[in-house]
Formats: C-alpha cells, structure tokens, sequence
C-alpha cells in the first residue's frame, strides 16, 4: 500500500440531492438538451476552449462525469465565442459555480509555434479550424463568466492554470508575469489532477460554504492577505538545499523547520513558557513539514531580479511531494498567492472508477461529420497511468500531474479494450496504444513508504536511477499479454515513449515489446547527444540509448522483422552551444538519420529548463554567487540556426550552416567527403547569390519532430505533445 493516502476516498462524499435526474446521455450543451433531461438548471456548467469529446482522455468529459457521479448536474460550454458575455450565458447561471479550463493544452502553446508564429490549425476543434480559442483563455473566460453572472464563484483549473499558479516566466511577452489568479479575477485555482480536489470543493460549496471558508483544500491556490491561521512559516532561503530529504521526525524532540522566534510569536507559541513545562511523555509531534508554509520572494522582486526567480523556481519543483510538501506563500503587492500541497495522487481502485464511467467515447453529436484530429488520434488508446518520475527539465508533466505514477488495474484496462472493440465506429481491430506520459512506468514505484513520503528529488531516474525505485516491468508485460488475448484485437501498438533507460534494466519487457507491439518504427527520445545540454535536460547520456539500440536490434532479428527506432531530439535547448549541434549533426549524419522537421525548445510555463532560459542561470543546483552561467540560444537567428544544423539534409539551410561552421573553425566540415557536414556552394547558389546580393531564405519548419531512415520510402511522424 501507497504511503500516500487521502483521508477521503474519491467516491465517498454522500451525493448531492440531483443525482434523481440520473445519467446523462451527453452533458448538456444547450437549453433544449438540459429541457430533455427535465433539468431546470445546471449545479455546474463547464466552459472549456477543447470541443466536447465524451472520452476519458479529453479533461472536461473527465471532470464533468466525475462530477455527475456524485450528483450534480454538470453543463458544458464548449469553445464559446468570447467576445462578449452572451455565449457564457447559454445554460443559464449555475447554481454552485462556473469551472473555467483552456482544455488538454495550453492555449498560448495551441496557438503559437516556438517561433510564436500564429498556427493556422488547432487539432482540439472539428475541422482542425484554429483560432477558436482566444489567447490566454483561462484568464479570458473567467472575465467573461464574471461578467455573465456577478457573485458566482469561478474556480479554474487545466494545464493552462496548473503551470500559472504562482509568479511565472512568460515566453510570449518575454516577462514575468503574476499568478494566473489575479488577472483571471477567479476565487480558486485547481492544480495538477483536478478529480480530488475538485470534488471536495463542489460538495463544501453545495453544503453552504462561501469561498472564502474554502482555503484549505489541498491541490488548490487560492488569494489572501495573511497565511492561514495556525500555520508556522519559513524562509524560502532556509531551505533551499537540493536533493534534501527531510528526515523522519524524532517523535521525543525538535522541530527543523527553521522558523524565527517572530514566526512562532505569530503562531502564539510561547517559546519561554514551552521551555519552563516539566518533561512528560508527549505523543509523536507532526512531521516537520506539516502546517508549515515557504515564504517565497515576493512577485515584484522575482520580476526583476533573476537569481531571486531561479531560486523561487527551485523551492516550488522541491516542493512537489504530497508525502513532505509545504505551502507556498508569494506576495504580489498588497495580497498573496497561498498554494496549499499538492493533493494525495488516486489510488487503483479511484483510478478505475474515474475511468469507468459512462463515457460515450466520441465527440458530441453536434459536430456531424467533421473531424476532430486530438479524437481520431486517441480513439483507440488507452490511457493505462498517469505522472512521471524522469523529470525532464522541458516537460511540465511533473509539474501538472506529479511524480507518483497513479495505475489502473489490469482488469479496468482490459474493460476499456473491450468498450473500445464494441463501441467505436469503424474499429479495426488495432488498439493504437496502451500507455500515458511514458510507456513504461506502469505500475513503477517508489520501493520504500519512507523514501517515498519524504524524498525531494526533481527526478528518481537521473542522474541514475534511485536505488529504490522499482524497475520490475513484470506488470506491464502481463498487461501486454492479456491485452493481446482479448477476442477480436488483432494487434496492440505503443506510442507512447519508451523511456529507454528504465527498460534496459529489465530486457524481458524490450522483447515483449520488440516481438509484439511495434508496428514497424518505434519512437524514443534521446533529444540530444552531447554531454552539455544533455545535463540541463536531465535526460541519460547517449550510453542507455546505445545499450537500447542494441536490444531492440536483436529482438527484431530474433523476430524476424525489420524495425526501426525514431529518436527525437530538441534544437536550441538551454545549455547548447552551436558547437554540441554540429556535434549532433554529425551523430544524425553518421547513423543515417534525417530528420523531416525538427522540435525547437519551447519555454513553457513553470518548467525547469524554462527557468535557465529565462535567467540563463543553473537552477538545477542552488543558487549562489558561483552558480553555472548556462549557454542559452535566444534570438531569431541562433534558434533558426540550430533548427537548419539538426536538418543538415536540407538545401534550405546549408548558407547559414556554411557561414557558421567557418565562424567556428569548422570549414573543414565542408566538402563533398564522408566526414562534411555540407557541401561547398553550387553553381546556382553561387548565381543567386551574385544575382541578388543575398542568400537563399532558410527553411522554416515548424513543429514536432519527424523521422526518416535515409534511403527508405515510408515517412513516418509522431506528435509528441508535452504538458498534455
């Protein structure tokens, strides 16, 4: 058993008085949907920037049907024109309060590429149509929902606010800016996965209460003046030490959490007074980090001052463990952001429930005929987890859904193939995949309860993978086996990402899944090869991808099947010089890899690797006067410039490649031989050239990344989308 546990099961709040009305066929859109389910009103209406989907892997169907199983009536606004307050008006006002999410996808990250140019397609939307969601769309609908109905609470939740929830780096105004909570005018913001918190406050609000009794719930941030009553605070500079796992209290003495004597005043502990009592027996005190808060620079000096912005990053990544994790408290001007811990992940059997519910399975039926691509993509997988441990420094998933890997059972997941084979239109007897942020985390934990409840580390697999945690892959191979022996599945693909360096230590899974499940190519992650930026994405170096190439070779052949791996990789990534993607250049180069469009690096919200971008500093370690001044390629050109390296392949690039390798003292990568990057300008080049006094403009390719096996016909792609 888990040693991070709820007090409180996920279903056993008593339901609230509308659970008369039953289940509904799909959450109601519309008046004319809410009159035939004989609904006067919605407890709950939903406002969400993703079309409707009735499916588990959609947020919004989620946390409405979640909702509904404990009795409320739930009401979705699906994409709403926002322009004015009409559409937010559709349902009428809900009696308990407005939920407010951008959808599965950050909306500035949905509309903009790494480039921050406009995208013209938005795959949550029928018709792949973009611009149906407004920038910042949390932030706009709250404001518009305030503005439909004064008084009714808004709490906002979703990867949008998730990664806002306190001072943040901006990429897209290039500043930071403060909590999502102000500019959004909400009452409460819901991080990471929503289910329980959620819960808790629909019934605390359906029971009577106002918000501003509702401060306490965990997974939630909310905006005070003062910290909560009864909780002692800390220095966010007392406890800045990385790696740090605090130990198990002394259940006989001290506290060591660093508190001033004006801290414990304001507590009203009266140090002389405890010190004068005579020694008794005294049952176990409350571990440490229980009622204990981290002061945190305030907003107006983590906007201007960088080290101070790196440091407060540090303390909120530390701060992460449901098991050990204290509240954060930031000033911004005369109010502060209070973020309570992280809420307890979902044990197995609320895991199977969430996903038991009566979802449809496919879009609403006011779509008609028109696709939507995020379905089409997810219509036949099954999400078997949830979190990740890797902690990779670009990947806001531990940010959103935590470290702790939260499972399914076998016999929920098998239920769902099933549901799938009988349900979905024109299934074909292929289950696209079996997986969640990675592939092979699947029922993976922590070893030790101790460990687990206390341990800080931004990541169990890196540098190495922590001597506790479990790298047994027995379930998910008994996982793959009985979901191949489900009657009309034909075959069971994996796409989600293998993280390579866990299942070398356990071979047994590489050929279950070399022999099994890869539908010709399969797709891993490297992002790198060099040593630099490898470190500040704390990814493995090239090593555990060798030992993986060599493994997933012979099974192959032992299988008798010719298959090929796809590696991803990341341009312009904090901590690369132009010198590491040459270097990877001719890795791709050498191993006869060509890469059809390439992955620049994205800052998103929160992230580690956004914290180095923005302040060019090593926050991976502490913050001091000698900390690590990281290389960071910022700028139009450099971004493009490493873009065209990682596609040396490409006509397109290759003056800029040129011009950069000589600048370098690399012109001998020029040339026609098996060692050169490039070639030497042609004929037409050099005419161009002299013709227009100029270069030819450099391709600009966008998106994720690509693969092709040079000399083979087939091209193959992949999204991969961080942060879902």
């Amino acid at each position: 058993m888990s040693a991070l546990k709820a007090k409180r099961a996920l279903f056993s709040y008593p339901k609230y008085w509308a659970e008369c009305y039953g289940t509904a066929p799909f959450l109601p859109t519309t008046r004319e949907e809410m009159d035939a389910l004989g609904w006067d009103s919605c407890d709950i209406i939903i406002i969400s920037g993703d079309a409707y989907v009735d499916h588990p892997s959609f947020g919004m169907a989620v946390i409405g049907r979640v909702l509904e199983a404990q009795g409320f009536r739930v009401g979705i606004i699906a994409q709403p024109e926002w322009d004015s307050k009409d559409a937010f008006m559709a349902l009428g006002k809900p009696n308990l309060f407005f939920g407010v999410t951008a959808g599965n996808m950050d909306s500035m990250i949905n509309r903009y590429t790494a480039e921050k140019r406009m995208r013209h397609d938005d795959a949550y939307t029928p018709g792949n149509v973009g611009g149906k969601r407004p920038d910042r769309a949390v932030m706009i609908y709250s404001q518009r929902c305030r503005e439909a109905y004064k008084g009714v609470p808004i709490v906002i939740g979703g990867i949008e606010a998730s990664l806002r929830r306190i001072a943040h780096y901006d990429y897209w105004q290039e500043k930071v800016r403060r909590s999502i909570l102000f500019d959004a005018k909400a009452d409460i913001l819901i991080y990471g996965n929503a289910e329980r918190p959620l819960i808790e406050v629909a019934h605390r609000i359906a029971a009577g209460e106002t918000m501003d009794t509702i401060q306490d719930i965990r997974g939630t941030a909310v905006i005070r003046k003062e910290p909560l009553p009864g909780w002692r605070g800390s220095d966010s500079t007392a406890i800045d030490k990385i790696g740090k796992i605090d130990p198990i209290p002394n259940p006989y003495g001290a506290d060591d959490v660093g508190c001033s004597k004006s801290e414990f005043k304001k507590a009203g502990i009266d140090l002389q007074a405890e010190a004068a009592k005579p020694i008794t027996i005294q049952p176990a005190r409350p571990k440490p980090w229980e009622k204990t808060y981290v002061k945190l620079p305030a907003f107006e000096q983590v906007s201007v001052n960088k080290p101070l912005y790196a440091h407060a990053s540090r303390i909120l990544h530390q701060e992460t463990n449901p098991g050990c994790a204290r509240a954060l408290f930031q000033r911004h001007g005369d109010r502060s952001i209070w973020v309570n811990p992280p809420a307890y992940p979902l044990e197995t059997h609320e895991m199977d429930a969430v996903f038991g519910l009566p979802y449809q399975r496919v879009p609403h039926p006011s779509y008609g005929t028109a696709k939507i691509p995020a379905y089409d993509m997810i219509k036949t997988s099954v999400n078997i987890m949830r979190g990740c441990f890797g902690g990779c420094s670009f990947c806001s998933i531990t940010e959103h859904e935590g470290r702790i890997i939260q499972s399914r059972s076998q016999e929920s997941i098998i239920e769902e193939i099933e549901q799938i084979r009988d349900k979905v239109p024109g299934f074909t007897g292929v289950i696209s995949d079996l997986g969640g942020p990675t592939a092979n985390m699947y029922k993976l934990r922590c070893k030790s309860k101790k460990a687990e409840s206390t341990c800080r580390r931004l990541s169990c697999v890196y540098p190495d993978i922590c001597k506790h945690m479990d790298t047994d892959h027995t379930p998910t191979i008994e996982l793959y086996k009985k979901a191949r022996e489900v009657k009309g599945i034909k075959k069971i693909l994996i796409a989600s990402g293998v993280r390579y360096d866990l299942a070398v230590q356990d071979p047994r899974y590489v050929k279950e899944l070399v022999t099994h499940h890869v539908g010709g190519y399969l797709k891993i992650a490297p992002e790198h090869t060099e040593d630099g930026p490898l470190s500040k994405m704390m990814k493995p170096g090239m090593g555990a991808y060798d030992q993986f190439k060599e493994l997933f070779d012979k099974y192959s052949k032992e299988a008798g099947k010719k298959q090929y791996l796809i590696p991803y990789f990341i341009s312009a990534h904090p901590g690369t010089k132009d010198e590491d993607m040459v270097n990877m250049a001719l890795w791709l180069k050498s191993n006869d890899f060509k890469l059809d469009q390439v992955q620049n690096f994205y800052p998103s919200p929160m992230a580690n690797a956004t914290t180095i971008y923005h302040t060019g500093m090593n926050s991976l370690r502490n913050i001091k006067n000698n900390t690590e001044q990281v290389p960071v390629p910022k700028g139009a050109r450099q971004r493009r410039l490493h873009k065209a390296i990682l596609r040396y392949h490409d006509p397109a690039g290759w003056p800029m490649i040129r011009e950069a390798l000589r600048s370098m003292g690399k012109a001998k990568l020029i040339g026609k031989g098996p060692n050169c990057l490039v070639p030497e300008e042609t004929r037409d080049e050099k005419s161009l050239k002299a013709g227009k006094g100029g270069r030819p403009a450099l391709s600009r390719h966008t998106g994720f990344s690509q693969f092709k096996k040079a000399n083979t016909k087939p091209k193959v792609g992949g999204n991969r989308q961080r942060a879902r």
